[in-house]
């Protein structure tokens, strides 16, 4: 018996940094949705724990224990499994990729014998519970607190990675502020795509400009994306180094993207719908 499911890249549309505990965890305000593009985990009872990592990058992922994969597996207290990460996305990117393998092999434990998710699961990180859910969703403390978004407009996206990781700790460290505003207390109903992106354009990525002086190919990219036709919106995702550009039609964002792989090959660049994909 096996089970599968799909881990999705995460978007941060917007990233609002609100403050620090005073155990250095930062405080969030983000809203949060999911492309349809990412990794797929698989598991299968075993007599022992193994982790098998297949795919275009799989070269990039560590395969020992330290893997979030293999602590969220271990953190269920079920039956051993092999648990296969076919990794397609890369990684250190702000697109949640670790995050959301970690939560889809919970999905995937859970499809297989019915064992329960484990509680607290932003010790693993803040992304994980929101990975979890994997659907628009408004995510602030330290990734803790959820409330979901219930109308999200259709929305196309082109996602580019400039071939370079960049670490979370070195972001929040270049981070001039860490007391901004956070978003109003209730979201817009947005009616369309160009009331959302009419919205995300009041709003911020408190993160973008730190990465960005760290990592100049950041704002490279984020040039490009917003020189091609029909773009509405450019910026970057979680801590980087992916940055997205959204298009109110798909087929606008697959020319986009068509001429985007001419100037800036050899990056990572992806067409995807947003929203709440299949998990």
């Amino acid at each position: 018996m096996t089970a599968e499911a799909f881990a999705p890249a995460k978007i941060n549309l917007t990233l609002h940094v609100t403050g620090q505990r005073e155990d250095g965890l930062h405080l969030l305000d983000s809203l949060v949705v999911f492309a349809d593009v990412g990794d797929s985990v698989r598991v299968t009872p075993a007599d022992d724990w193994s982790f098998t990592v297949t795919g275009p990058r799989a070269g990039y992922v560590p395969q020992d224990e330290s893997n979030l994969v293999m602590r969220a597996a271990r953190m269920t207290g079920g039956m051993p499994c092999a648990i296969t990460l076919d990794k397609h996305l890369p990684i250190a990117s702000g697109i949640g990729g670790g995050s959301s393998d970690a939560a889809a092999c919970l999905r995937a434990l859970k499809r297989l014998d019915g064992r329960a998710i484990p509680r607290r699961l932003e010790r693993l990180g803040a992304d994980v519970p929101v990975c979890l859910r994997a659907r628009p969703c408004r995510m602030t403390g330290i990734g803790e607190t959820l409330k979901d978004v219930p109308v999200f407009p259709p929305l196309s996206a082109i996602l580019v990675n400039p071939g370079l990781g960049v670490a979370t700790v070195s972001v929040f460290k270049a981070l001039r502020s860490r007391e901004h505003p956070p978003m109003a207390a209730e979201l817009p109903s947005w009616t369309d795509a160009a009331d959302l992106v009419g919205w995300l354009a009041t709003q911020r990525n408190d993160l973008e400009p730190p990465a960005c002086r760290i990592v100049p190919e950041i704002e490279q990219t984020l040039t490009a994306l917003r020189a091609t036709e029909g773009c509405l919106l450019a910026r970057m995702s979680g801590s980087g180094a992916t940055c997205f550009a959204l298009y109110d039609r798909h087929e606008v964002a697959e020319s986009a993207a068509m001429a985007l792989r001419d100037s800036l090959s050899p990056r990572w660049i992806t067409v995807t719908r947003l929203g709440r994909p299949k998990v």
